[in-house]
């Protein structure tokens, strides 16, 4: 009986340490992948390392935006052992009184919720006494944070990101491939209570490309500080400025006011100040415009800077719609004077010379209607019906810039094509990507090099005694050009022109080589103080002085001692006299829809020589017979004389310069 129990208890033993052998043998050889991958979820949790983003330099290598490490608090809700106490908990060490986190809590228990930021950017002192707490429920992570070393600086280029470091807006957007990186892993092992024992990186994070702008910290700087400025004295809603490199494309400064801080959320999704004017707001750029229609007209015509435009009276009925000058009609002067004035009659003579088919594909070729393509997210194409679209005084709107609505960014690239000689040229604001040069797409040709700079020469006459943009646009110690605009607003509720203008100024210095373009449109100025010559020209001249000495530019002219803006502008009129031109009151008047001319108005007096044609003449000949008449001449080219600025016939001030483009 005792050898029975024995031989039953030996048998028991056996299968039991069978079992056990057997048990061990399927968890050891037949089952140890699956129960060593179930240890290591247990013990090993896997950690996503975020990659810095790529930091933003100006093209001087002064950082614009970088990303700095900090980290996160997180709960899982669903661990937690009283809701109540953890809120309170929490809002204690991580000074979070008053912020609801019960209430996010609650909602995220009851959604099933395993994952809950609970603060985000803490403090070292914050994350030390996080770490002292006697839970398991409580995790922190590493993480990193945009930062925008100059607060409001280039605010609209730079755009933005979210709490997740995704580009929202401006090169943040554009370029998010580029600066987001790809994150890293860590394993980090755990002991029973889910604490960190150790860790290892399983894969190392690769940090974003960093992105050169081609922009310059301190002209963006100036261009938004008097851009500010600009808009605050004259009532104006918003306002813009472009600087630009008419060879390159390079956009040195991009300012849009009002501005924003990227380093503080959006306080809305619509958020106004968050709009970029110089790229994403259109509107109708008023005489800046004529640029084109005179441009145009050089080409597909035979009207030269010195053809006579009949003005009439100050008005012109097309199609029963009459448009009218501001403060009286011009009578008959030069074409050059048209633009120089600003005439919206003259204007329209010019562009009905030209005619729809040619002035829509000029307006096309100078880029408008579409979108530069420049890198910034909402860039507008601006309008520019097509011709089926014109009606029977559009050609007479277009011409004077009226039914068209267009960009900042558009007008610095035409008025670019001006200055380089005639190519259209892709603006471009990203320098560098990491190490390597951003491409630069070809130029295109859009008008004949002769045409550039006969404009050029037309232009200058607008900063020049009796144009719309002196003295206010006149720069110390550079030649320089363009054109002022005062469009009035349209109400699209009244169907009616406003008393509030979009008042602009385009230019270029220095003449004979134009190193810069600026841009400045002011939106929703008001009287008289409003016209593009007052509000936008000031700006461009402090913006162009200050880019001019930036890029070591050197002065084209000499100093006019004691000459101050002040001085300038109580300087007597002095319109350029125009001989044999056909009758008619040659008289300064008011230029286009508001644009008020800088002096007073008053009858044309000769002030001094009268210019000969030097058309036709060997470079010798022209300085012999200036020479004899006291006239200073400024060569440009070889062989015989082509273009001549001022042109024949008109009186020029004491040592005022000629301009005369000589060709083979």
């Amino acid at each position: 009986m005792v050898e029975r129990r024995l031989i039953v208890l030996v048998v028991a033993l056996a299968l039991w340490s069978a079992g056990i052998l057997g048990k061990l043998a399927s968890i050891q050889l037949t089952h140890h992948e699956e129960y060593a991958r179930k240890a290591r979820a247990h013990q090993e949790v896997v950690r996503t390392l975020p990659a810095p983003r790529g930091s933003i330099y100006d093209r001087n290598g002064q950082p614009l935006a970088m990303s700095l490490p900090t980290q996160t608090v997180t709960v899982n809700p669903t661990k937690l052992p009283d809701l109540g106490v953890a809120a309170g908990l929490l809002e204690q060490v991580l000074h979070m009184q008053g912020s609801g986190l019960y209430a996010k809590l609650k909602q995220a228990y009851e959604e099933g919720r395993g994952y809950l930021v609970v603060k985000r950017q803490i403090t070292p002192e914050e994350a030390e006494s996080v770490r002292a707490l006697p839970v398991d429920w409580i995790e922190i992570e590493s993480a990193s944070q945009r930062h925008y070393p100059k607060g409001t600086l280039a605010a609209h280029l730079l755009g933005g990101v979210d709490h997740l470091e995704n580009g929202n807006a401006g090169i943040e957007q554009a370029l998010d491939d580029l600066l987001h990186g790809e994150p890293g892993q860590e394993l980090l092992l755990t002991d029973v209570k889910r604490r960190g024992i150790d860790s290892r990186q399983a894969t190392e994070p690769k940090p974003g490309t960093a992105i050169t702008l081609t922009i310059d910290e301190r002209l963006q700087f100036v261009a938004e500080t008097r851009l500010a400025a600009a808009v605050q004295d004259h009532g104006a809603a918003s306002g813009s400025v472009v600087v630009m490199n008419p060879s390159t494309g390079d956009i040195l400064a991009l300012a849009s006011f009002p501005s924003f801080d990227p380093n503080q959320p959006p306080e809305t999704d619509q958020d106004a100040r968050r709009e970029n004017h110089a790229t994403a707001v259109p509107f109708e750029p008023g005489s800046v415009f004529k640029v084109i229609t005179l441009s145009a007209a050089l080409e597909t015509t035979n009207l030269r800077p010195e053809t006579p435009i009949d003005c009439g009276r100050g008005e012109i009925t097309l199609f029963g719609r009459t448009i009218h000058e501001a403060h009286g009609g011009y009578g008959v002067m030069p074409m050059a004077q048209v633009l120089i004035h600003s005439s919206n009659v003259g204007a329209i003579r010019v562009g009905m010379r030209v005619g729809q088919q040619n002035l829509y594909e000029y307006v096309r070729r100078f880029g408008f209607g579409q979108p530069t393509g420049i890198p910034l997210p909402g860039e507008s194409r601006g309008r520019l019906r097509k011709l089926s679209g014109w009606t029977a005084t559009s050609l007479a709107s277009i011409s004077m810039g009226q039914e068209i609505s267009v960009t900042t960014i558009q007008i610095a690239q035409a008025v670019s094509v001006i200055a380089n000689g005639g190519l259209l040229v892709k603006p471009r604001l990203v320098l560098k990507q990491g190490q390597q040069t951003a491409p630069q797409e070809p130029a295109v040709r859009v008008i004949k090099p002769e045409t550039a700079f006969t404009m050029r020469q037309i232009m200058e006459g607008v900063v020049m005694p009796g144009g719309t943009g002196y003295p206010e646009a006149r720069l110390a110690g550079y030649s320089a050009a363009g054109k002022t605009g005062s469009a009035q607003i349209f109400d699209f509720k009244t169907k009616h022109y406003t008393h509030n203008y979009n008042g602009s100024f385009a230019g270029m210095a220095p003449l004979t080589n134009p190193a810069i373009v600026v841009v400045v449109t002011l939106n929703g100025t008001h009287g008289d103080g409003g016209y593009g010559g007052r509000a936008a020209a000031p700006v461009f001249n402090a913006v162009a002085t200050e880019a001019l000495r930036l890029t070591d530019v050197p002065r084209d002219l000499p100093d006019e001692p004691g000459r101050t803006l002040e001085a300038a502008k109580a300087e007597p009129s002095s319109d350029l006299a125009i001989a044999g031109l056909g009758s008619g009151p040659n008289i300064l008047q008011d230029v286009d829809d508001g644009e008020k001319p800088a002096e007073s108005a008053g009858a044309v007096a000769v002030l001094g020589p009268v210019v000969p044609n030097f058309q036709g003449m060997t470079m010798r000949d022209v300085l012999t017979e200036a020479a004899s008449r006291g006239l200073t001449i400024l060569p440009d080219g070889s062989g015989v004389a082509k273009v001549q600025d001022p042109p024949p016939g008109s009186a020029v001030r004491q040592g005022e310069r000629i301009r005369v483009r000589f060709a083979r």
